[in-house]
């Protein structure tokens, strides 16, 4: 089955009642097999276009994933981009700030690790959580040493919104390519996880009792997320919801859109002029004697 990626994207300007998103969609693949032969097919034309991507040198691609606890976002990464070269390829994890970003602008710790030319760059949560957990927490906000001006602006998430979106309109005028991944899980789904992580002793390492805290916050990270969305998807810039009770669905809609993004950059392997064709002409000769 083909997959219209253009289904799960945001539309710039549209509100967003993420009830009215599915978190759960007809599976792209038959069985198991199938989905391996799916996302197989779909890793080696990214390592293919990935190639031709890092020669060309003319674009960078930067791909945010955001989402709930346990939605899949490292899974999805980990499989997705398994084919891509580390070479033309970083994946950063934006945790809680430090001292130091802290005495920063809320954008200056992620513009640090932005991918240069020909470069993938990959955020696993990124400058989008100072409009979500950090909203959803307004004890974050006050210990990030603003004015007290803009403590009490009652249009702080806006100007914020209106920062990103400059950020990100500068750097598509630069060259990088953004595309952004909500993981769109529902509520029982992450019930579930959550049981199989405290069953199962290899996964106990990644259940937090933080996990639960922040469950009982589900209604207010919906709306941090629907406001986020609908001020944030951009032409330039789209936002993508993508269903992620099923991780494997999930997984081939997220190649499939990065696929399409490659694509559409059409980048080529450098040409030879006349000069350099003579000069390999003449490394050849020294090598074949």
């Amino acid at each position: 089955m083909k997959i219209d990626a253009d289904k799960f994207r945001v539309r710039e300007g549209k509100k967003v009642k993420l009830n009215d998103w599915p978190t759960k969609v007809k599976n792209f693949y038959k069985s198991k097999d199938d989905y391996k032969k799916i996302l197989g097919g779909h890793i080696e034309e990214l390592r293919e276009l990935q190639n031709r991507f890092y020669a060309h040198n003319r674009y960078s691609l930067l791909l945010i994933f955001q989402a709930m606890d346990a939605a899949g976002k490292d899974g999805a990464i980990k499989h997705v981009l398994s084919g891509v070269n580390p070479q033309g390829c970083q994946v950063f994890s934006f945790k809680h700030p430090s001292v130091k970003e802290l005495e920063h602008d809320f954008l200056w710790r992620t513009t640090q690790c932005l991918p240069e030319r020909g470069h993938i760059g990959i955020f696993n949560r990124s400058y989008y959580e100072e409009v979500l957990i950090v909203r959803v927490h307004p004890e974050i906000l006050r210990g990030e040493t603003l004015p007290e001006e803009l403590l009490e602006d009652k249009k702080i998430w806006e100007h914020r919104y209106h920062s990103i979106n400059e950020m990100e309109k500068h750097l598509h005028r630069n060259g990088t390519r953004i595309i952004k991944f909500f993981l769109h899980l529902s509520k029982g789904e992450q019930r579930r996880r959550f049981l199989a992580r405290i069953d199962d002793p290899d996964k106990n390492w990644k259940f937090s009792p933080d996990d639960i805290a922040e469950r009982k916050l589900w209604k207010n990270y919906m709306n941090a997320y629907e406001n986020c969305l609908a001020a944030t998807s951009t032409k330039h810039a789209p936002w993508f919801a993508v269903p992620a009770d099923d991780k494997q669905n999930a997984r081939l809609i997220i190649s499939q859109i990065i696929l399409d993004a490659l694509n559409g950059m059409k980048a080529s392997f450098p040409k030879v002029d006349a000069k350099r064709r003579k000069e390999l002409q003449a490394m050849r000769k020294s090598l074949a004697k």
